[in-house]
Parts: structure tokens; C-alpha cells; sequence
């Protein structure tokens, strides 16, 4: 009588697991739409002039103009920006990546009073809005001198980003087992050596989700790179585009090309480090 039940519902079931998955493929579709749609748009509007943009926005360029990307593409006013933002990420993922690893290993590793209120602390830095503090940051920031100086924005961002980081890695620490680090002792490896001769090197997939987030996320700064350079030379890739619109406001598909050419490397970083990213994103929730 079971078995009769079972096969009889089961039949059922059918159709609502297939409305089910049709609905979730529905919504993928649309949300993939509303990502690649711009993005193709744009690469096809910068291969246009702007009569093409007037008369076809979503069609094929024809003819193709090639000189909106070539002229980027050896003009400095790409490639400085370029290199500044490269540079300003680089050294906030070093440091922020340096600091957080070395407090979340105190706070997952070692039992002291205060701990937990000082976690706690870190973690209120989730909530503290960046626009918020653009202000007494600013007059911090010139009175320590380091206006138009890269240090500038690095240091910042690199106080920001803690927060997020220290709480990734310290899920991630806290899933080593502990006998793991009672061997290491009673082999003669002190602290220190446990930290960077075993933690580290498991801690891998977590240190390069970190990575990941702080590197985009100063390469997508605006604000702060906006008010801390007025020196042209220092400008970042976001500083560089809103410059860029408002000097060739009237020629949008150079924008368009502009803005092509800024996104690929962010992009391009982010689909090699896409699979490290999930990794790490599920590595402390999977151990122990």
C-alpha cells in the first residue's frame, strides 16, 4: 500500500518540479540579460561613431570604427590611470591581507580576556558607511600630508577593508583542527612557525578570496582616489573615466571604448580567480 502511494504522488510532484525549474532558469536568463546586454553594448558602441549610435544603438557597427580602441590603446591617458590603479591595489591587498591574517590568527588560535569584544569591534566596521567618513578622513589625511600620495588612498582602503577580511580568515583558521597545531608543538615548531610554515599554506583558497575582494574592491574605489588626487599623474581607472566622459562628453562612443577598456582587466582578474574565490568563499564551512 505504501509503494502504490508513493508511485501515485510521485507523478505529481512532477510538474511542480518542473515549473520550479523552469522559474529559477527564467530568473537566471533575465539576470544574465541585464549583465552581458550593457556590457555587449558597449563593446559594440565603441566599435561606432556616434551617427551609428543615433541611427542603429543595438545593431552591428558598419562600418566598424577601429580607431576609437586603437587610439586608447596608446594613449596615456589609458594607461596612466592603468598602472595607478594597479599599483594603489597591489599594496592595499598586501597590506590588508598581512595585517588580517596575523590578527585572525590571535583571534581563532589564541584564548585571552577582551577577545571577543575586540572581534566584535572589527566586526562594527561592517556597518560604518566609507561616505561617512570622507570628511575627518580628508582633513586626517591632509594633515598628516599625504594628499596627491598614493599612501593616501592605500592606507584607507587597507583600514576598510579589515573588517571583512579579518572575519573571512578567522572562520577559515578557526576549521583547522587542533591537533594539527598540538603536533607542530610537540615537533619544536613555535607559534610563529605554526602560522607561517602550515597555517598559510592551507589557508590558501581563504587568502585568495580575500585577495580577490580587496583588489576589486580598490579598483572600483571612486570616492576616495576623487578626493584625495589632484595631481592628474595619480589618477585611477575611475577617476581616469569620469575625466574622460567629461572631456569627450559630446563623443560617446570614445566613452563607450573608455570604459570597455577599463573593465577588461578587473574582468579578466576576476575570471581566473573566479574558482578560488567559491574555494575559499566555502573552504571554513565545509572543514572540521
Amino acid at each position: 500500500m505504501t509503494g502504490r502511494s508513493a508511485r501515485a504522488t510521485a507523478p505529481g510532484r512532477r510538474p511542480g518540479a518542473w515549473l520550479r525549474t523552469l522559474l529559477l532558469h527564467a530568473t537566471v536568463i533575465v539576470l544574465g540579460a541585464f549583465i552581458v546586454v550593457p556590457i555587449v553594448y558597449g563593446v559594440l558602441g565603441g566599435f561606432k561613431d556616434n551617427a551609428q549610435l543615433t541611427a542603429n544603438p543595438f545593431g552591428l557597427p558598419s562600418p566598424w570604427i577601429l580607431s576609437n580602441y586603437a587610439d586608447l590603446l596608446v594613449s596615456a591617458s589609458f594607461w596612466r590611470p592603468l598602472g595607478n590603479s594597479a599599483l594603489i591595489g597591489v599594496a592595499t591587498t598586501l597590506l590588508v591581507v598581512g595585517v588580517s591574517a596575523l590578527a585572525a590568527f590571535v583571534f581563532a588560535r589564541f584564548a585571552f580576556r577582551g577577545r571577543e569584544l575586540i572581534f566584535t569591534l572589527f566586526s562594527v566596521g561592517l556597518m560604518f558607511p566609507f561616505a561617512v567618513a570622507i570628511l575627518p578622513l580628508f582633513i586626517l589625511l591632509r594633515t598628516f600630508g599625504l594628499l596627491d600620495n598614493p599612501l593616501g588612498v592605500i592606507l584607507p582602503q587597507a583600514a576598510f577593508g579589515l573588517p571583512v577580511t579579518i572575519i573571512v580568515l578567522r572562520t577559515f583558521f578557526r576549521s583547522i583542527p587542533r591537533e594539527i597545531e598540538e603536533a607542530a608543538t610537540l615537533d619544536g615548531c613555535t607559534a610563529y612557525g605554526f602560522f607561517w610554515r602550515i597555517l598559510l599554506p592551507m589557508a590558501r583558497p581563504a587568502l585568495a578570496t580575500v585577495s580577490v575582494l580587496a583588489i576589486v574592491a580598490s579598483w572600483n574605489n571612486f570616492m576616495l582616489p576623487l578626493v584625495v588626487f589632484n595631481d592628474p599623474n595619480w589618477w585611477t581607472i575611475p577617476v581616469g573615466v569620469q575625466q574622460f566622459q567629461g572631456q569627450y562628453s559630446d563623443d560617446t562612443a570614445r566613452v563607450l571604448a573608455y570604459v570597455v577598456l577599463a573593465m577588461l582587466p578587473a574582468l579578466g582578474f576576476y575570471s581566473i580567480a573566479e574558482r578560488h574565490l567559491i574555494g575559499g568563499l566555502t573552504a571554513g564551512a565545509t572543514k572540521g
